[in-house]
């Protein structure tokens, strides 16, 4: 029997009858039921089949494998069984998932990018036969024969079509997405979790390329967060459809600010505002909300505007207190400028007392100095005032100069007009002393030029046995020693 064993010659037996049947059946059907024919035969099962036996046979060898994840090992026992009957008895769609799990460990370890190609090409095929086997009635179903039954199989079956496209197959976007279109248009609100995540990513990713626009960007994000929200409820599954949700609407923050309007972010921001309606939230809200569009005359935007505007007056008077307490020099310009000089003075005494810096203990003394001289016409003190600020800083020019315009303002009425011209003499030393100060070099200068003129006669001094370069002490309150010059 040319090493044939009986049960194989019954096997072969058997199927030559069988090709014979439908080779005279085939004969008498017109083109187009063949064709229907040849459809249905990737939803048969083996109820009906002469190789029934053979296929439960392989059915049960590759699940026992399947289970404990042998899949090698499965592989061929699978084939013979989805071979003969891809519905299996027509109550399941195992041997179409089944195989798209056996491919999938093929492709994991696969390096070969033909073999690859190849792998993902027969997990598209099976889970394209199965969504159709289950459209075409061929599985029954546990739910019954309702077109919602049928609907809701036919989109967990694309559903996971469309995850395996993103992460496993590594699909063309575009075809991923009208795929996960699919998936949502039959699975509606009972669609899985699953899909949340690749839909959302790939819709953020379209977007950003153009190559959707807002609007169906808008119209996926309205899907997922249908579908998240109900699936929320399941009592087994509703953790991971919160934390997929979740996680899809993270994507969507990339573009959510080009693809939604006012109305959108109202209904997103307003209820975290109301747990906790601080002036603070309130004004970043109405920041944020501005930012979207939203205009004033929106009644939320209104409230966050005088929730925010009536504390901000507050604190700013607060703080504006605050500081001017904690900065007394400021207060102390503030009363010269209306006016009140013995309060500015006071205000500056007191910023001295809080001072550590030399250099601003300098200018509150020379501020107080000028008050002294300018506003209050009180020499003595200015002076003294004005020479603390030289002490602390030595070489400034300001200070000096000042004491040189204090002398020259009160040359005229410093005695007879010796004594008044030598008081020139002590305001031009001051110049000099000043004019080593870069900053105060010109000023200094057009004043030495301008006093000039007023220096002690040479006759008077002759009259006084004065010479020129003795040392002469200036009267009044200046009481100085002073080179003299003759003009």
């Amino acid at each position: 029997m040319n090493g044939l064993s009986r049960e194989n010659m019954i096997k072969t037996k058997r199927k030559y009858r069988t090709m014979r049947k439908t080779f005279k059946l085939l004969a008498l059907l017109p083109m187009t039921l063949f064709l229907s024919q040849v459809g249905m035969a990737q939803c048969a099962s083996w109820e009906n089949s002469e190789q029934k036996e053979e296929a439960e046979n392989a059915h049960v060898v590759y699940r026992t494998s399947f289970k404990a994840k042998k899949f090698d090992q499965a592989y061929e026992s699978w084939k013979t069984a989805y071979t003969i009957a891809p519905a299996a008895d027509g109550k399941r769609t195992s041997h179409f998932m089944d195989g798209i799990e056996i491919y999938k460990h093929f492709l994991k370890s696969e390096t070969d990018e033909a073999k690859k190609k190849e792998y993902k090409a027969e997990i598209v095929k099976l889970y394209d036969e199965a969504a159709a086997c289950v459209k075409e009635g061929g599985v029954s179903l546990k739910c019954g024969t309702g077109e919602e039954c049928i609907n809701n199989k036919v989109g967990q079956i694309l559903g996971r079509k469309g995850f395996d496209m993103y992460y496993t197959l590594n699909s063309v976007y575009s075809e991923n997405l009208a795929v996960l279109d699919e998936a949502v248009k039959y699975g509606g609100t009972k669609s899985e979790y699953s899909v949340l995540m690749p839909y959302a990513a790939i819709a953020v990713y379209q977007y950003q390329k153009e190559l959707i626009d807002a609007e169906k960007a808008r119209q996926i994000h309205a899907l997922i967060q249908e579908i998240g929200e109900a699936g929320q409820s399941d009592p087994t599954y509703g953790s991971y459809y919160l934390d997929a949700l979740k996680n899809a609407n993270a994507s969507f923050k990339a573009i959510e600010r080009d693809i939604f309007d006012c109305a959108y972010f109202k209904a997103k921001w307003e209820p975290g505002y109301r747990e906790d309606p601080s002036p603070q939230l309130a004004k970043d809200l109405y920041n944020q909300l501005k930012l979207q569009g939203c205009d004033d005359s929106d009644a939320l935007m209104a409230e966050l505007k005088k929730s925010y505007e009536a504390w901000a007056s507050g604190v700013n008077a607060q703080r504006k207190a605050e500081f001017e307490a904690n900065n007394p020099a400021l207060l102390a310009n503030k009363a010269y400028k209306a006016g009140n000089y013995q309060e500015a003075i006071d205000k500056y005494k007191e910023a001295l007392g809080g001072e550590s810096d030399a250099t601003k203990k300098a200018g509150y003394h020379n501020s107080i100095a000028s008050i002294l001289f300018r506003k209050m016409k009180k020499y003595g003190e200015a002076r003294k005032e004005a020479r603390k600020a030289i002490s602390l800083r030595p070489g400034w020019g300001k200070p000096v100069m000042m004491i040189g315009d204090m002398y020259a303002t009160s040359a005229s009425s410093c005695g007879d007009s010796w004594n008044q011209r030598l008081a020139v003499l002590a305001a031009i030393d001051k110049y000099r002393q000043a004019s080593s100060d870069a900053e105060f070099s010109a000023e200094a200068s057009k004043k030495i030029s301008k006093y000039s003129r007023s220096l002690p006669d040479k006759a008077e001094g002759h009259m006084r046995s004065v010479k020129a370069g003795s040392m002469q002490t200036v009267g009044c309150w200046i009481g100085e020693k002073v080179k003299v010059r003759f003009k």
